[in-house]
């Protein structure tokens, strides 16, 4: 039998994502600042945190969708 679809904490699940990702992307760009890294390596980690970005846009998104429900 397939597990009923409990969405009571998906609120509290996304803003602790939301929380985890600001955490790597904070943390990302500390290690930036601290350590030599080659231009490509810079690139990557930028592109990395652009990406992460635009999770927590997603996220706060469907953060919203959940309110009105």
């Amino acid at each position: 039998m397939a597990k009923p679809d409990n969405r009571q904490d998906n609120v509290q699940k996304l803003q602790e994502m939301i929380q985890n990702t600001i955490g790597n992307i904070e943390a990302a760009e500390e290690t930036m600042s601290n350590t030599h890294m080659s231009e490509e390596q810079r690139q990557k980690v930028e592109e990395k945190n652009e990406r992460r970005r635009n999770s927590i846009e997603s996220m706060r998104s469907e953060i919203k969708d959940e309110a009105r429900k």
